[in-house]
């Protein structure tokens, strides 16, 4: 009896209780929600948007004002560099660095005014590292591969270059942080990564000063050889692009099929290869026809007998 008692005791308590915490939650609730305690505290939120909206406006001026501080910073430093007679190369690839350098101090500028602590954004970074390290090995590998370049130089801007490996070949119009630019002769831009140009073979066609032009014409096994010889030599003797410390070469190259084989070398200026190239293989076909001597060339003979 006394347990039953007790427990029914409990039981009414409890819901006392209970009453009287739902009763205190509803007080509080028409005291939010009377007009004026709800105005009180939307005008108490009222300073702190007001603070953070300041700060993204004040944000937005400096990352405006930094890009063109920025600018003229790297405006500076390639006037500074070219009256140092640096090469464009070097130029471009110290251009690309300090963009990206002052873009991120900039960056954490602006995101300390936001109210952003930097120490834990640093915090987070240094314990990313390993994750960012292994995501942008590639994009190192190109910037390490940059740098190779510049050091030791194997092609710098202006010259003519093909990449053996996927045979990519053009003038090279930029070197840049993590790229190179390659523009071909009818006016492609190709883009290699850093990387690839140092780690693959390559050729720079345009690295020496000069080129040995090599050219060859069949003349027929009835013509005068030593005729042949002596025109194409003084040909070759007067191209306008030719070396003149350099031996001209014309010399009997192989004895094929149907023709003699004549071999000409001429070394000529780097810069002018391709327009001495077309020139020559033009004057020869001319000065050998008014020398009266024959360059054969395929022919097919077709005889029709007539069936009885």
């Amino acid at each position: 009896m006394l347990s039953w008692i007790s427990a029914n005791w409990i039981y009414h308590t409890g819901n006392i209780l209970a009453k009287s915490q739902e009763a205190s939650e509803l007080q509080e609730l028409e005291k939010i929600a009377r007009p004026g305690v709800l105005k009180s505290y939307l005008e108490s939120l009222v300073p702190g948007l007001l603070g953070f909206a300041l700060r993204v406006v004040i944000a937005i001026i400096i990352y405006f004002i930094g890009g063109k501080i920025i600018k003229w910073i790297r405006k500076v430093l390639r006037k500074a560099l070219e009256r140092s007679s640096v090469d464009k190369g070097v130029r471009q690839f110290l251009d690309s660095c300090t963009k990206v350098a002052l873009y991120f101090i900039l960056v954490i500028i602006v995101v300390n005014q936001l109210g952003i602590e930097t120490t834990s954004v640093v915090a987070v970074l240094g314990s990313a590292g390993l994750t960012i390290g292994l995501a942008l090995q590639g994009s190192l590998s190109n910037f390490a591969g940059g740098v190779l370049i510049l050091i030791f130089k194997p092609f710098k801007v202006g010259d003519y270059i093909i990449e053996d490996t996927h045979n990519n070949e053009g003038t090279v119009s930029e070197i840049m942080i993590f790229y190179t630019k390659l523009l071909t002769v009818d006016n492609k831009v190709i883009v290699i990564p850093n990387g690839v140009l140092a780690n693959a073979s390559l050729t720079n066609v345009t690295k020496q000063e000069k080129r040995r032009l090599d050219l060859f014409v069949g003349i027929s096994y009835d013509a005068d050889i030593k005729k042949a010889k002596a025109v194409l030599q003084e040909l070759f003797l007067q191209e306008p692009a030719r070396v003149a410390t350099e031996e001209v070469n014309v010399f009997v190259e192989a004895l094929e099929d149907s023709s003699v084989k004549i071999g000409c070398r001429v070394w000529v200026k780097s810069e002018e290869y391709w327009p001495a190239r077309w020139r020559l293989i033009e004057s020869m076909k001319e000065k050998l026809e008014e020398a009266g001597i024959e360059i054969p060339f395929n022919q097919l003979n077709v005889s029709v007998t007539k069936m009885q």
